[in-house]
């Protein structure tokens, strides 16, 4: 569970990042959960965009994914979300 600071701190960072997964009309697939998965473990902190032919909602989509990679929802704004997830050798140095 992320802290209040640790979320800004993570937000921060994410403002610079450009979404490296789009969700589109087939939704939140096993190959997308894998492919995020992988992703978090190399990067620690993503950014995906829903496209506007996602049947799905937004929040849904977050949730599921999050859930499913084990990582946290760190924003959702616009039709974007920001994935976290520390990595077995952590690159982000959260503030306590």
């Amino acid at each position: 569970m992320l802290k209040p600071k640790q979320r800004a701190f993570l937000r921060k960072l994410a403002n610079s990042l450009d979404p490296i997964f789009q969700i589109g009309k087939a939704g939140v697939t096993p190959e997308l959960v894998d492919a995020v998965s992988a992703a978090l473990e190399a990067r620690e902190l993503i950014k995906v965009n829903v496209l506007k032919n996602c049947e799905e909602e937004l929040g849904d989509c977050a949730e599921k994914l999050s859930s499913r990679t084990h990582s946290e929802v760190v924003m959702v704004i616009g039709r974007r979300f920001v994935l976290y997830r520390r990595a077995e050798e952590p690159v982000i140095e959260l503030p306590r």
